[in-house]
């Protein structure tokens, strides 16, 4: 059973654009269907967390919105982050689904059991995704991840009970 699943956000949340205004404001654009699949996720009394290698208030915000129980931002060393979240949560990593998409996200790939892949990853990172999704990373890639995590575990009919 997955308990846990383990969220990048730049490629995998997002498109991985970076936009700026002009008085050097970030701003990013998320999926409301991956919002609402994590929403659901959470709903089903499953645990999601974030480990970013960027630091932005806009992803605390959203984090925050969503209900994530876990938010580490600027993170330089992905498998130890989580690492430290499993240890906090007494989670298994054989409990966890990862998404990913490029090269920083490697050392959390290699560690765990459950790693999934948006179809514009990093050829690294598709190589050796436990599952290569067929949503784009900001284009709905978590949303299929959870619909397909919901599926296998048999979930589906305690989640159309929620909504």
């Amino acid at each position: 059973m997955i308990k846990l699943i383990v969220l990048d956000v730049d490629g995998t949340l997002t498109d991985g654009k970076i936009t700026y205004d002009n008085e050097g404001n970030e701003m990013k654009s998320f999926d409301v269907k991956d919002g609402l699949g994590i929403a659901a996720w959470i709903k089903l009394g499953r645990q999601v967390a974030i480990l970013t290698g960027r630091k932005s208030q806009i992803v605390e915000n959203r984090a925050k919105e969503l209900g994530i129980t876990y938010i580490k931002q600027g993170v330089t060393n992905k498998a130890q982050a989580l690492e430290e979240i499993l240890a906090q949560s007494q989670i298994s990593i054989n409990e966890v689904a990862i998404i990913g998409d490029d090269l920083n996200d490697l050392p959390m790939f290699r560690i765990a059991c459950h790693t999934f892949a948006p179809k514009d990853s990093a050829k690294e990172i598709r190589k050796i995704a436990h599952k290569v999704l067929s949503k784009k990373g900001g284009k709905g890639a978590v949303r299929e991840m959870i619909d397909w995590l919901i599926k296998q575990e048999n979930l589906e009919a305690k989640l159309y009970e929620i909504f």
